[in-house]
């Protein structure tokens, strides 16, 4: 596996790798992982080769990874039997590059919109760029991989061949609705658990649209909102925040995370940039309906109406009048919250590994019918599009 971001890096597709690792490593497969330098040295198991790297200036927490020869030696060493890139982008090119090298099937999974980023970080004009690069690579790949239908929807659009969608997965028994307790409420309200609290979960990110949640403290009296998170936009948004009735928690992790979930009593998600939105999922094991804005990941994670209301993209009147119905009805809070954990218990991290592991043996038997993009020469166009 190539990967763009690990541990200790907290996001949702840190959390889909690490239980992937886990999942797969239960199944008997052998796993070499490759990401940025700084984590651990080994998880679940696998290996884990730390790639030197520098900070993305917009997003420092996050690693560019340029070629480094270790690399080679340590896949030749290892002898993969598939190379699986995900969000193939700097680090994850060179799996591209070496999955054509040596021969093996290679399979890409799109996991983050970073199109969409470039315009929120005054990249605009590197969007087109990238959706180029983003073609070119995943279209070296045996088979492609992502979070949704309307994600394979868009890179069809973009001209991506050979997409199928992974199921994601939650832990269910981390994250349930006994997880509850005073203490927390008392927490994520400031010391005032009797008003009704509103959660966030993810990363603090100009694409979030978190800002937007601010119209909701103002519109609905007796509201407190709950951030948790931690990344680049967390002292604007404390800026834009202060004097409302808003905590900020930092990262949480573990039972304190599943704790934050269970006690709150709307979870709340304005982004419309995510290709999956984890971060709703935890929130619906955890019994806690999710308000959140109409867009392609919230559409399959949300139920609208029966697990959660879904709200129109960039209008603070929708909103707020979503929020202000799941606030003033808690017969409807706790129907949904059944709705909701009862759908989240149909998702685990062993079925959603093990659709992913009959994707390797699809990409596998392509490989071994005919030969697949990523070990096409410029020539053999016409035999790789046949396949």
């Amino acid at each position: 596996m190539f990967t763009e971001t690990f541990l200790p890096a907290t996001d949702g597709v840190v959390t889909r790798l690490r239980h992937t690792v886990e999942e797969l490593g239960g199944m008997g497969d052998e796993i070499l992982v490759f990401a940025p330098s700084g984590g651990p040295e080994s998880y679940a198991g696998a290996r884990v080769y730390g790639v030197p790297g520098v900070p993305f200036p917009p997003y420092p927490e996050k690693k560019l990874c340029p070629p480094h020869p270790g690399v080679g030696r340590a896949l030749r060493s290892f002898r993969p039997d598939l190379v699986h890139a995900v969000n193939p982008v700097v680090l994850g090119a060179g799996g591209v590059y070496y999955a054509r090298r040596y021969g093996v099937p290679l399979v890409a999974s799109y996991h983050t919109k970073l199109t969409a980023y470039a315009r929120h970080y005054g990249l605009g004009f590197a969007e087109w760029l990238g959706r180029a690069q983003l073609k070119a690579l995943h279209n070296r790949a045996t088979v492609n991989l992502c979070n949704s239908e309307a994600d394979s929807d868009e890179l069809l659009r973009w001209g991506v061949k050979r997409v199928r969608v992974w199921p994601h997965g939650v832990d269910s028994r981390g994250f349930r609705p006994g997880r509850a307790s005073g203490a927390w409420r008392a927490k994520l309200s400031g010391g005032n658990p009797e008003d009704k609290i509103l959660l966030s979960v993810g990363r603090l990110a100009p694409e979030k649209d978190l800002g937007r949640l601010k119209a909701v403290l103002e519109g609905i009296p007796g509201t407190r909102l709950a951030i948790v998170g931690d990344g680049p936009a967390r002292r604007t948004l404390e800026r834009a925040f202060a004097g409302t009735p808003t905590v900020f928690t930092g990262f949480l992790h573990g039972e304190e995370l599943a704790a934050a979930y269970a006690s709150s009593d709307v979870f709340l998600f304005p982004s419309t940039t995510d290709t999956l939105g984890l971060a709703m999922v935890e929130a619906l094991a955890s019994g806690v309906p999710v308000v959140a804005s109409r867009s392609g990941a919230s559409r399959e994670v949300v139920d609208d109406g029966r697990s959660g209301l879904l709200y129109e993209a960039g209008c603070a009147r929708s909103l707020v009048g979503s929020v202000r119905r799941l606030v003033a009805e808690p017969g409807t809070r706790e129907a949904m919250g059944k709705v909701g954990r009862a759908a989240a218990e149909r998702r685990d991290w062993g079925t959603s590994a093990r659709a992913l592991r009959r994707y390797y043996e699809v990409a596998r038997r392509l490989e071994a019918s005919c030969p697949s993009p990523a070990r096409s020469s410029p020539t053999d166009s016409g035999a790789a599009s046949s396949c």
